[in-house]
């Protein structure tokens, strides 16, 4: 008679992890393609457990769910899981362009100056990056843009494919007005200008492969952030 180790299979690792559900959005791994690469060979099974985030919240709880549920099948003597984690691609309305190489823009906004917005979106883009994300921040508070003092980053960026470099800093892809003009050069723009800047800053830079990019927005709801939302596809305010 054939053993139950040599009878088990990948779909049998599949099956279990079928009810495995993830407590935030009521599926199971499988369904949610979050289950990738199944082998099982002399009682050992190993598969890849593909977060939607570096950063996810329940990514231990998930982790110890899948193990659990595939330890349990007879025969299985080590159960090997290696935890990957691929930032779907933000979907966009007509009109909107893409970002080569960004997958999720989320943008800090706020309604006044002087409310800690840069403060937020530099400890959220340094969070990210800490939690393995790949993370670009770019500082388009033409008014105020102070993200790179609060990083301590200083320098002017250079040219790379014929676009803009960010600049590299604390893990993270950095563009800022900031390192463009003079220091304590003040900015009057206004309109036309302000919108032709924006557009420079999202699609001129070189941002290459970015899970995340954060964009820390000037205070109001005036020209750059309502030419924001209407030339990319936000993940998020």
């Amino acid at each position: 008679m054939e053993s139950p180790i040599m009878s088990l299979t990948p779909e049998d690792v599949l099956n279990a992890l079928r009810r495995v559900m993830d407590p935030e959005l009521g599926r199971d791994l499988v369904s949610l393609g979050m289950v990738r690469d199944v082998q099982v060979e002399d009682g050992v099974a190993k598969f890849t457990l593909r977060l939607t985030t570096p950063a996810c919240p329940i990514r231990d709880q998930l982790l110890a769910l899948a193990r659990r549920a595939v330890a349990a099948l007879p025969g299985i003597r080590d159960v090997r899981v290696k935890v990957e984690a691929e930032v779907p691609r933000g979907y966009g309305l007509p009109g909107q362009r893409d970002i080569p190489g960004v997958r999720q823009i989320i943008a800090v906004a706020s309604g006044k100056g002087g409310v800690g917005k840069s403060t937020v979106a530099v400890h959220l883009a340094l969070a990210l990056a800490e939690a393995g994300a790949r993370v670009g921040l770019l500082d388009a508070d033409f008014y105020g843009p102070n993200v790179p003092q609060m990083l301590g980053s200083v320098g002017q960026p250079a040219v790379r494919n014929n676009r803009l470099a960010p600049i590299e800093t604390r893990g993270l892809q950095v563009m800022s007005f900031a390192y463009l003009v003079e220091s304590g050069r003040p900015v009057i723009w206004r309109g036309p200008l302000l919108i032709s800047a924006i557009q420079q800053m999202l699609f001129d830079v070189d941002w290459g492969e970015l899970d995340y990019l954060i964009v820390d927005l000037p205070p109001g709801t005036g020209d750059v952030p309502l030419s924001l939302v209407q030339l990319i596809a936000l993940a998020g305010v």
